[in-house]
C-alpha cells in the first residue's frame, strides 16, 4: 500500500488549544456532563442498571445502523439475539449485522477495551469482531465513484486512495503512522481532557478513514467506549441515539471539521479549531440531552407505574396469571428476586408461583441465568411503547 509521506501534523490540532476562546465554556459543559452522568447511574438499582444496559446495546445498534441507512428495528434485533431470523434474506442479513454490532458493544461494555479504546490494535479489533458474525455478501462494498466491488478484510486497513465527499483521507500506507500518533495523543489524556476531546477523536478517526467500510460505525463504538470509561456510564446511555436524531447537524459538523484553518485566530493547527469547538459543543450537548432523556424515562416512580399498569392490563386480559405484578414490583425494587421467596411474596403455593414466573420469563420481562438463579428485570424491545415511551420508534411492519 502506497504511503505518500503526509505529515501527521496534517490532522492537528487533536484537541482545543489552551487559549481557544470556547475552551472554558466547553470545559464547564464537560464537567456538567460528568456530574449528570454519575448522578444518573447512582440513581439506578443494580437490577434496573443491568437491564437498561442490555436494552441500550440494541438501541445503540439500531441508531448507529440507521445513520448508515440500515433500518433494523430493536424488535428484530431482539429476535436475532434469540436466534429468530426473518425468512427474507435481506432482512435476515440486517439482523445478522445487528447481532454482530450488539456482540461487539457487549464486549466493550464488559471491559474488553479498557484503557486502550483509541489504540490501533483496538480499532482493528472492533471491525474484526464485527465482521466475524456477517455473511459473505455483507463483506463486499461498492466504490461509489468507480462502481468497483471491494471485499472487506475484517480488521484490515484500507488498501486504496479514497474520497469522502470533499475530503481526501490520507494515503492507505500512511494509515498506521497516523493512527500511532492518534493513539499516543488521546491515550495520554486525563479524565476531563478525554471527555472534552471525545468529539475531536471521533472526527479525527473519520478524517483518517482507516477502513474500507464501516468507519462511522467504528467511530461511534470507539466514542461509546471512551465515554463508558471516562464517565463510568455503566452502558445505560450511548451517543448513537443523539447523533442519529440530529444526523444532518452531525454530518454537517463532520464536514466543517475537515476544513483547513481559516485565519490566524482559528487555532494553530492545520484544521479549523473553530469548527472543532462547534462540533465539541454539539457532541457534549447531545450527550447531556441523552442523559436527561434517560433520567426522565426511568424515574423510579414513573417506571414502576408504567410496569404496574402493563401487568394489570395483561392480567385483566388473561395473558398473565393473577398477582404477577407483585413479582415484577419486587424485582424492580430489589434488583434481584430469589426464586424461593416468590411463594411467600405472592401468598400462593409453589405451583402457582412457578406458573407466574414462567409466564413472566416467557413474555421477556424477567430473566435468569439458570432455573435456580435469582430473577432479574428485563426491558424487552416489544414493550418499548409501554415501558419506555420515546426510546425508539414503534415497529410499523
Amino acid at each position: 500500500m502506497a504511503d505518500h509521506g503526509e505529515a501527521v501534523g496534517a490532522m492537528e490540532s487533536l484537541a482545543l488549544g489552551a487559549g481557544a476562546p470556547a475552551r472554558e465554556r466547553l470545559t464547564d459543559l464537560a464537567l456538567e456532563l460528568a456530574a449528570r452522568s454519575a448522578g444518573f447511574r447512582r440513581s439506578l438499582s443494580p437490577g434496573v442498571l443491568a437491564a437498561l444496559a442490555d436494552l441500550v446495546r440494541s438501541m445503540n445498534c439500531y441508531y448507529s445502523n440507521l445513520i448508515e441507512g440500515h433500518n433494523t428495528h430493536p424488535v428484530d434485533i431482539e429476535r436475532a439475539l434469540n436466534d429468530d431470523y426473518s425468512a427474507d434474506p435481506a432482512r435476515r442479513n440486517l439482523q445478522l449485522e445487528a447481532r454482530a454490532h450488539v456482540a461487539v458493544q457487549g464486549w466493550i461494555d464488559a471491559g474488553g477495551v479498557r484503557d486502550r479504546a483509541m489504540e490501533a490494535d483496538t480499532l482493528r479489533a472492533i471491525p474484526r469482531r464485527f465482521c466475524e458474525g456477517l455473511p459473505a455478501e455483507l463483506l463486499v462494498v461498492r466504490d461509489p465513484d468507480t462502481g468497483r466491488e471491494i471485499t472487506v478484510v475484517p480488521g484490515g486497513w484500507r488498501g486504496d486512495d479514497v474520497r469522502v465527499g470533499r475530503h481526501v483521507p490520507v494515503s492507505p500506507g500512511a494509515v498506521p503512522r497516523f493512527l500511532e500518533h492518534f493513539g499516543a495523543f488521546y491515550g495520554g489524556l486525563g479524565r476531563t481532557e478525554t471527555i472534552l476531546s471525545a468529539a475531536a477523536a471521533h472526527h479525527r478517526l473519520l478524517w483518517i478513514h482507516p477502513f474500507e467500510d464501516g468507519n462511522g460505525r467504528v467511530a461511534r463504538l470507539m466514542s461509546h467506549a471512551v465515554l463508558l470509561e471516562a464517565l463510568d456510564t455503566g452502558g445505560v446511555w450511548s451517543i448513537a441515539r443523539g447523533l442519529a436524531r440530529n444526523v444532518a447537524a452531525y454530518k454537517a459538523h463532520l464536514e466543517a471539521c475537515d476544513e483547513p484553518r481559516r485565519n490566524d485566530l482559528d487555532g494553530r493547527g492545520n484544521l479549523s479549531e473553530e469548527a472543532l469547538a462547534e462540533f465539541t459543543r454539539f457532541f457534549v450537548e447531545v450527550c447531556l440531552d441523552l442523559v436527561r432523556f434517560m433520567e426522565d424515562l426511568v424515574q423510579p416512580f414513573r417506571l414502576r407505574g408504567r410496569i404496574a399498569a402493563w401487568a394489570e392490563d395483561e392480567t385483566r386480559a388473561g395473558t398473565l396469571p393473577p398477582r404477577a405484578g407483585l413479582v415484577l414490583e419486587a424485582v424492580l425494587y430489589r434488583g434481584a428476586q430469589p426464586r424461593g421467596d416468590v411463594p411467600h411474596l405472592m401468598g400462593h403455593g409453589d405451583r402457582h408461583s412457578r406458573r407466574v414466573v414462567s409466564a413472566l420469563i416467557e413474555r421477556g420481562v424477567l430473566q435468569s441465568e439458570s432455573s435456580r438463579a435469582p430473577l432479574r428485570l428485563a426491558f424487552p424491545a416489544a414493550l418499548a411503547s409501554r415501558w419506555r415511551p420515546g426510546l425508539f420508534p414503534e415497529q410499523t411492519a
